[in-house]
Order: C-alpha cells, then structure tokens, then sequence
C-alpha cells in the first residue's frame, strides 16, 4: 500500500504566506518556506486597529497580525513595528477621520480613541487591503502595458461586484463573429505601400502620423494593418491593436459621479487612449438589459450602429477601464470606429482618442451622446478593394431611456445625459 502512495500528491489551499504563519504557530522548521528558529517569532502585520498613549506618554498600537483571528491582537510599542507603511497610512486616516468628526486635538494622536473612531478606521483599513487585492487582480489580468492603480479617499466602497476585467470583445450567447479581414503586401507601410495598403480603405491617407496620433477627422473610419499583413508588428498602421499605453487610476469621485478615470501621465492631443469594451450582444437582447438598467441609473451599453443598429457592446459585467471612464459635456476623449481583424461594418472596435493635450492627474471622460459634424460623402466610402458600405456616423452613445441628470461640471453642460 505504501508503494502506491509514493507519487501521491494533494494540492494546498493555503497560500505560501499562510503556510508560514502555521509553521511559526507549530514551531516547524521549513526550509521551503524559510521559516526556522531564528525567525520563529516574526509576524506580518495586516493591518493597525488602534492606538493610545500610556502614562509615559509612548504610543501603541493595537495590532490584528496576518494569519491569526482578532481575538489575537495585542498592543505593541511603536519602536517593536517595522511596518512603516502602515503606521503611516493609519496615522493619515486618523487625522482625516478627526477631521471629519471635527474633533480637533492638539497631540496628533489622542489619549484614547472611541469605539466609533477605531469602528472607521479599521473599515478603512480593510477596504485599502480589499482595493490592493483587486488592483494586483487588474494588472495580473490586462495584457496592455499600461499599469492600473485604484484609490477610494472619499467613502468606504470596497472593489465592485460582479464585474470581470477583459482586454477584448466577448462574444453573447446565439452570436458567431468571422474574421474578414484582408492583409496588406507592403513590407513597410509607411515608406512603400503597395495597393493603397490598408489604410487604402480611407482613400489611401494613413490614419495616423510618425507618432501614432490620428489624423483623420472624427467619423471617419480607420483601418489598421492586421495579422494577415506583412508588415510587422512596429509598423505605424497599428497603434489601437498595441493596447493602453498610459498609466491610469480608478478613482472614486467626490461630487457622486461614483467611480472615474484619471490618466497618470501626460497624453498628447489625437493620441490613442483606450478602447470600450465588453459583450458583444443583439440589440434585441440589447433592449432587455437596458430596461434592467434604466432602473439601476447604469449606463453600460454602446450600439454598434455604423451602418445599421444589430449589436450592442455591453460593458456592464464584462469590460475594461472603459467601464469606469464617466461622461461629460466638454470631454478630452473621443470615439472613432476602427477595424483590424475584420472589416465587417457591422462590427467596429470602439477606440478613444484625446481630443486636445490632457495633464498627468485630470480625469478621463468621454461625451455620452457625441454628436459630430457630418463629414463629405467621398471620404465617408471604402476603398474599392475593401467595399463600398457608406459610413453613417461614429458609434452611438450608450443606451438610456431615462433622464438622467448631468454632473459633469463643465461650463456647457447640457443638464441632462440623456
């Protein structure tokens, strides 16, 4: 019997932090997970509860340690913490929290905190560890180079639910999508294209310049080079499929716009910023969810109606930063449909792009209900070597039936979303 349990192995559920903290409690010696006599008693702090001053006036702090039950915690000097991270951050929420208590003292921290004072600081201190999970989460997930950050510095509201972070379309139930695209023989797009190249479908004018800014007028589509190309993957004809460069923030708003966007540094005028993505689902489903919708005040659902109304781009469960980016009636971004794998007009990606020089900080926001000018009949048809389907106008808004009430700010705010 013990010659068949020889290469036996059962998979752990605990994770390796979690297998150390037994080991210490045991007393184990582990050299996998380097736990041994010398450290034996080296906690992790997860997180400070509390704190007071004793009667030679030296703080302490009460502290939950990682691994282990809050019937656990103990009071510990300062001087026996190593965490200053933490000691830090609960020192900067103890002095928000007094503040908004308006309770002022002279010492920064008082003799002893009341129950309602540690009561918020230890659910500020669970949701900062709750956001962090989720923020390494997104950028285990996104397959773009741009890093995710998430801050909440206005309310407890940990990470949403039921909400799954993908980089590209998902396709609904009932839906089958075919590649249709067609490549391009040029070895270098930019100095020799052959044919019109693939930007030929907008009259042989490439969308975009040397540095990747777009340079066609909005509603007119762009056509980028694709897998079935021979150009290769640092041509200047594919700038939307390279994916979100810039570092962003989710952020939580002050003024009940719930969460936002905030790009993390400097993006120039017409530059790529992000795509909208989520299900692809018909519009008839479409018109289903949105009554769902109407009713919970969300706006998740983008018609894919460049030349005629049979998809929708639902972002409410599915979706990336997009999800999170809020309306306003002067926005910094603006939508363009683009095609890469196929050029099914019934099926654009949805691609955002600056419409002036954003600063490192400012929120990200796009306009709802985007009207453009109309654009001349000739530059609104296909090459020849692609098709010749008419382009109606950029994506729709998405979906509401509601009137909904506008917070944007902006000094041409038109009150209403919708």
């Amino acid at each position: 019997m013990a010659e068949n349990l020889k290469e036996c192995g059962v998979p752990c559920k605990l994770s390796r932090d979690d297998l150390q903290d037994l080991c210490r409690r045991r007393r184990i010696h582990c050299r996998d997970l380097q736990v041994n006599k010398h450290n034996f008693n080296d906690y992790e702090v997860e997180y400070l509860c509390d704190v007071k001053r004793d009667k030679e006036d030296e703080e302490l702090y009460l502290v939950k340690w990682k691994g282990f039950p809050e019937a656990d915690n103990t009071w510990e000097p300062r001087k026996n913490l190593k965490c200053l991270k933490l000691v830090k951050e609960f020192r900067q929420d103890l002095v928000a929290e007094l503040r908004r208590q308006r309770r002022r003292h002279k010492n920064p921290v008082p003799k002893r905190l009341g129950k309602e004072l540690t009561s918020a600081l230890v659910q500020r201190a669970k949701q900062r560890i709750s956001l962090r999970r989720w923020e390494d989460h997104l950028n285990k997930t996104r397959s773009h180079p741009g890093r995710i950050l998430v801050l909440n510095e206005v309310d407890l509201e940990g990470p949403p639910r039921d909400f799954t972070y993908i980089n590209n379309y998902r396709v609904g139930r009932g839906i089958e999508l075919n590649e249709m695209a067609l490549g391009c023989e040029c070895e270098d797009c930019g100095r020799e294209p052959l044919n019109g190249c693939c930007p030929g479908a907008s009259l042989h004018r490439t969308a975009y310049n040397k540095l990747g800014q777009v340079r066609l007028r909005a509603g007119q589509p762009i056509y980028e080079c694709n897998t079935r190309c021979r150009c290769g993957a640092d041509c200047p004809n594919r700038v939307v499929q390279r994916g979100i460069q810039f570092d962003m923030c989710i952020f939580k708003t002050p003024n009940g716009r719930g969460w936002g966007v905030r790009t993390m540094q400097r993006i120039k005028k017409n530059t790529f910023v992000m795509e909208y993505v989520g299900e692809i689902i018909t519009t008839d489903e479409a018109e289903k969810r949105g009554h769902l919708y109407d009713r919970q005040g969300s706006t998740y659902l983008f018609d894919l109606d460049y030349v005629e109304d049979v998809y929708t781009v639902d972002a409410a469960h599915q979706g990336n930063i997009s999800h999170f980016v809020n309306h306003s009636c002067n926005p910094n971004l603006q939508v363009y449909n683009v095609f890469i794998e196929n050029i099914d007009e019934r099926l654009p990606r949805i691609a955002l792009f600056s419409t002036r020089a954003i600063p490192a900080g400012e929120e990200l926001t796009f306009d709802y209900k985007m009207q453009i000018d109309p654009v001349d009949t000739e530059s609104t048809r296909m090459d020849s070597s692609f098709s010749l389907a008419p382009l109606s106008s950029i994506p729709s808004s998405p979906k509401k039936r509601l009137r909904v009430e506008c917070r944007c700010g902006s000094d041409s705010c038109r009150k209403y979303l919708f």
